[in-house]
Order: C-alpha cells, then structure tokens, then sequence
C-alpha cells in the first residue's frame, strides 16, 4: 500500500474510533447525513488485531479488540468492463465521474454499530441517497441486492416504513458541495449479522420516507464493495 494511502487509512481509523468519521483524502470535507441518527463517539485505543487487504472492497483494513470491531474500506470508481467487476464501480458517469473516491468507515461495539461514509468527486451541489445493501457490487445494478435490514421486511421490495427506515437500515444520504465532497454518517442500536451487508450503493435522489415509498432513493448510481462485519 502506498504511503499516502497508509495514511489516509490509518487516519481514518483513529478518526473512526472518536466519532464515525472516515477520510478520503486530504482536504476533503461534507455535510453530514440529513437521516443520520448522531452518534456520540468514544475511543477504546488501538486495536490489537488487525488486518489490510485488497479484495471485496478496494483496500480494506479491519481488526478487533475485545468486543470491538472496526473496518476501514477505500476504492476509486471505475465502470464495469470485460472482466472483474471493479470493487467501486459506477453506473452513471456523470453523476459518478470515473476516478471520483469513496472512503467507508464501520465501528460495532455492544449491540451497536456506526457507518460513516467520504466522497469526492460525484457531481457537485447534488443530494444523494445512499444505503448498505447485502450484496457486493457487480456489473448489473440490482446485483448489490435490497438494503440491509436489522428486522426483515416479509413483503419485498420493502416500502413500509415499520421496516424501510433509518433505525432498521443504513441510511447515508449525503449532499456534495461545489468541489463534489460529501459526508455522512450513521448509528444503529444492533449489529450485522455475518455475511448480511456487503456494499453501499448511491442512488439518484434523497431517500423517501411515507408510506408505499418508504426507502425509495431511484437509481442505483453506483456501488462499494464493503465486507462489513462483526
């Protein structure tokens, strides 16, 4: 890995374990989550155990220690082509130019889980909905699956919003600024089950919330490959 990027990784973490928070790069800055549910932060040190990689999600770290886990994802947005489906991969060229950068954040500690999420480089003075999904990102838009949901909706595709809303899911509706950074961040009173939430997905617009549109964010714009886990 990269010197610059070590950084920008090791930053993230210690940036994660005070508050959510998660960095693309240097300079880059956005407003927080219009759903975001504000939660308080609290380090607990440097973790003990550890891991970095490329793989599922670009460059990816994680570890452990004791009840705490902590991941930290990076990836460039490229399209999909002939062969491996890229680990960030957009759909929408304009709104998700090639090269623009995601940076994702996950902390979980005693039945709660915080997500945090960087961009720069999408469209600028635009909202945009985003939310973690199930599946990694492919080469199809639909193949990231529904959002993760703590309470499975029995009816799919899931609008009711006992079940498609911010405490259930992960909602990281974000709005760029003139240079095209974002920021968002979210908490959650529970836990990802295994294998359960795999990518993050940006979608057309801000994400509805009445009833028969609950969860509702349009196209599926572009999509993260993250190994969320616990």
């Amino acid at each position: 890995m990269a010197a610059g990027k070590a950084t920008a990784v090791a930053a993230a973490v210690a940036a994660m374990a005070a508050a959510a928070t998660v960095t693309v790069g240097p300079g880059v800055a956005g407003a927080q989550s219009p759903h975001a549910a504000g939660p308080g932060g609290g380090g607990t040190g440097a973790p003990v155990t550890g891991s970095a990689h490329a793989g599922e999600g670009g460059d990816v770290r994680s570890g452990t220690k004791g009840d705490t886990f902590w991941l930290t994802a990076h990836g460039k947005f490229a399209r999909p082509g002939a062969g491996a489906t890229p680990p960030a991969v957009t759909y929408d060229t304009r709104a998700v130019p090639e090269g623009a950068r995601i940076a994702v954040a996950q902390r979980s500690e005693a039945g709660r889980t915080k997500v945090a999420v960087k961009v720069s480089g999408l469209e600028p003075n635009r909202t945009f909905g985003a939310h973690v999904h199930t599946k990694p990102c492919a080469d199809v838009p639909d193949s990231s699956g529904p959002h993760y949901q703590n309470r499975k909706d029995p009816v799919q595709p899931s609008k009711d919003p006992a079940y498609a809303n911010p405490r259930n899911e992960v909602w990281l509706d974000m709005s760029t600024d003139a240079k095209g950074r974002a920021s968002a961040k979210s908490g959650n009173d529970w836990n990802f089950r295994k294998g359960g939430a795999r990518s993050v997905v940006i979608h057309e617009h801000a994400t509805h919330t009445g009833h028969g549109e609950a969860g509702v964010a349009g196209d599926r714009l572009a999509c993260f490959s993250v190994p969320f886990g616990r």
